[in-house]
């Protein structure tokens, strides 16, 4: 596998030897052989290969002898530390350092916006801008807008003349902003201000543009540096075919390898380096295989670096023999594999699912003394869970954590959870969910989930609670940068059980954090009602039930029925009635029972008209039970006075079929002195010929009689009579003798009257119905 790695020019001139540290640029070259330099990690599809130590790339290199200066060596900016190191310190006291005058311009800039305020601070600050200063402000500016403002300012307002090296950083830092065109304005502007072009500043622009996916711009670039007279040596080729293969152009890498050789330009072990990946990268195995010979053929040696590309060249098309073949190869050149070489060939074993082999080479590796590291571990653990090796993969997770080696895709933590959990072994996915803890590996939700869902499945639901209460503790549920969300398979589960064992306090906690989310499943939602209900907190019950209905979340009739026996439990009928209410209107159809419970509750409680109006609601749905219950309702209305309203409940009952027992009622009615109540009842009764007894009609007649209420007696027993009723009641005489002593004689008369002639026409009628017969 190859590494691409970005090896460091620095620029210095004479007037440098002061620099506060040393001064360094990431140029486009990222192949490195150097021994001396550790492996940078591999990623999963390009590999860095590090640089040639090839003399014409280190030129600028400083060397052993020549050991940067440290930052307080500097005489022009650390007179006020050598002062405060001269001046003993008093007992207790510390003195701070002062700030450096290029951190405190960088900071004023990070903080303030770039106006002439601005500008004019730091020219209070600073009384001359020499190369070191504007070099570390441009070094430390936090933003490349920034940095470029003050590129101009300094250089407009005849501060500072910007010489190769400041223009090299500026163009650096616009190259890796993205801000292409300013740094090519900026490149093509230097010969105005009398400066040559140097070639690193040509493939600073190459790379910065290649980068940024605008390939032509890049080769655009390289061909114009001819016309301009820049000079092309192999360090322009190379990141051109960096640049060109990275974009899958092998032909054109071909051309402009076929167009260095004919400018007398030798390829070096780095250039080789770079087009192996790049065939490799594009598919071209044989391509690459013959560029591999051609390398040995013209006496350059292959490195650790080239057979790694070529490892893993031949792993990314699955022909593990070749690239064991080259691994061989590469031991009996005397060349040590590195922990590189190592990862590379385990992540081909892993990727033909060979997991037994890429077990081998780790140890094989660890018997050399090469230490396995996060991107080895993260390249064997999704092989092992994939091959179902769960006890490997559980040691391999200790190993990490006892060398405190986290790996680079926390992805890989979830494998291990499921496969832990598939395999049965719930202690070791346990286990994997403590090492992300010990490794300060952010736990998510979605770790948990799978933890919890598992322990559910298996019964052991201690843990699962456990489990939650450190989730919900922690609310981890709610970090934004989290990725791996909790699903419904595990916190369904865990609402039921809690709900239906006296935690339901507990389950809102989860769910009112996953409502926080977005999540608004009724699966989690009803059970909590339930469960309020059950432990005798309806009106958290009924809170929780509102929001469902603010937010058109679907309910369940199993949530109402437990919500209003909750409250009837704690003899709140009115509560229960509000429900029951609310369960009608969204669509819910109550159990006759239910209907009953509520009824009989308000009745209990003295709500006789509200009982009456949950009565009619149940006729309304075509429920006729509880007649005996009606019956006391309708009562109870009539005895308090509520007549009208007990009429339209009898009107109601009647047209469902159920006709009540008035003589029953008025009985009762004229027992208990409601004389009135007993009038309208029996007077409603009349007017629709409902059947009653004449023994009632007599005893609402007796009681208004007794009551003094000589006028609606009289009123209601011509209705009897004018109906056919019956004119031998006991009392006719009684009731026309009050009516002659309260004056009013002529409703006594009328009576009179109609008695007599109600006995004349009974005995006509009788005589034409014999006539007619005969």
């Amino acid at each position: 596998m190859a590494l691409l790695a970005a090896s460091k020019q620095t620029h210095f001139n004479t007037n440098l030897a002061r620099v506060s540290s040393p001064f360094s640029f990431k140029s486009v070259f990222f192949c490195s052989s150097a021994p001396s330099q550790p492996p940078n990690p591999i990623t999963n599809e390009e590999f860095s290969i590090p640089a040639d130590p090839n003399p014409d790339y280190s030129s600028a290199k400083t060397t052993g002898d020549e050991a940067p200066l440290p930052a307080d060596a500097n005489p022009d900016y650390s007179s006020a530390k050598l002062t405060a190191d001269a001046t003993p310190l008093r007992e207790g006291r510390r003195r701070r350092n002062p700030e450096k005058v290029e951190d405190t311009i960088c900071r004023m800039m990070d903080s303030r916006p770039w106006t002439t305020r601005l500008q004019n601070s730091i020219r209070q600050l600073v009384l001359s801008f020499d190369h070191e200063l504007v070099y570390n402000v441009l070094h430390g500016a936090k933003n490349s807008g920034h940095a470029l403002q003050f590129f101009r300012w300094v250089e407009r307002s005849n501060l500072f003349q910007h010489n190769m090296e400041t223009h090299l950083k500026i163009i650096e830092i616009l190259g890796r902003a993205s801000k292409l065109n300013h740094a090519r304005c900026i490149l093509l502007d230097m010969p105005k201000k009398g400066l040559k072009w140097d070639e690193d500043l040509w493939v600073v622009m190459i790379d910065s543009y290649g980068k940024a996916g605008i390939v032509q711009e890049s080769v655009k670039l390289f061909r114009i540096m001819e016309e301009l007279g820049v000079d092309r040596t192999i360090k322009s080729y190379d990141v051109l075919f960096k640049v060109i293969l990275r974009r899958g152009r092998y032909m054109m890498a071909k051309r402009y390898f076929n167009k260095m050789l004919s400018e007398g330009i030798e390829p070096t072990r780095h250039t080789f380096n770079i087009l192996i990946w790049g065939f490799f990268l594009s598919g071209k195995v044989e391509t690459a295989n013959r560029f591999f010979e051609d390398m040995k053929s013209r006496e350059i040696a292959p490195d650790v670096v080239t057979y790694n590309t070529m490892i893993n060249g031949f792993n990314r098309v699955k022909k593990m023999e070749e690239a064991e073949k080259y691994f061989v190869e590469m031991k009996g050149r005397n060349i040590e594999p590195s922990v590189v070489t190592y990862t590379t060939l385990i992540k081909g074993y892993v990727s033909v699912e060979r997991v037994d082999d890429a077990l081998r080479l780790v140890e094989e590796m660890k018997s050399f003394g090469i230490k396995p590291n996060a991107i080895t571990y993260s390249t064997l653990l999704p092989g092992l869970c994939a091959a179902e090796k769960m006890p490997e993969a559980r040691s391999l997770v200790r190993e990490m954590v006892d060398k405190y080696v986290a790996p680079t895709d926390n992805s890989i933590f979830m494998k291990l959870i499921y496969g832990q959990c598939k395999g049965g072994d719930l202690d070791a996915a346990v286990d994997v969910l403590k090492a992300m803890i010990k490794l300060s590996i952010p736990t998510e939700a979605g770790h948990y989930g799978v933890l919890i869902e598992n322990c559910c499945n298996a019964g052991q639901y201690d843990r699962a609670v456990k489990l939650l209460d450190k989730l919900v503790e922690k609310d981890i549920i709610l970090r934004h940068q989290s990725t791996l969300h909790m699903e419904p398979s595990a916190y369904i589960p865990m609402i039921e059980y809690l709900c239906n064992n006296g935690q339901t306090v507990k389950a809102e906690a989860l769910v009112r954090q996953l409502m926080k989310l977005g999540v608004q499943d009724p699966m989690a939602l009803n059970p909590l009602i339930r469960g309020h209900s059950k432990e005798g907190t309806p009106d958290s019950a009924f809170e929780l039930l509102k929001i469902m209905l603010r937010r058109k979340v679907p309910s369940e009739k199993s949530s109402y029925d437990s919500l209003v026996q909750s409250y009837l439990t704690k003899k709140d009928p009115a509560e229960a009635k509000a429900v029951l209410d609310s369960m009608i209107e969204n669509g819910h159809l109550p159990d006759s029972s239910l209907y009953r419970s509520v009824m009989e509750g308000l009745f209990e409680d003295g709500r006789v008209q509200t009982a009456s109006r949950v009565m009619k609601m149940m006729l309304e749905k075509g429920v006729t039970d509880h007649q005996d219950l009606i019956v006391k309702i309708l009562e109870a209305l009539l005895m308090r006075g509520h007549v009208e309203e007990a009429l339209g409940r009898i009107e109601l009952l009647m047209q469902s079929g159920i006709a009540p027992d008035f003589d029953s009622l008025l009985s009762v009615l004229c027992e208990k002195g409601k004389t009135i109540a007993a009038l309208k009842l029996l007077d409603y009764g009349l007017e629709r010929d409902y059947s009653i007894g004449v023994g009632s009609y007599e005893k609402v007649l007796d009681a208004l009689l007794a009551a003094g209420k000589t006028l609606n007696a009289y009123s209601i027993l011509s209705k009897v009579m004018e109906k056919g009723g019956s004119s031998d009641w006991s009392s006719c005489k009684d009731l026309i003798k009050n009516l002659n002593e309260g004056g009013h004689t002529k409703q006594a008369d009328i009576l009179s009257r109609m008695i007599g002639g109600k006995d004349k026409t009974a005995r006509s009628k009788k005589g034409d119905k014999k006539a007619a017969t005969a």
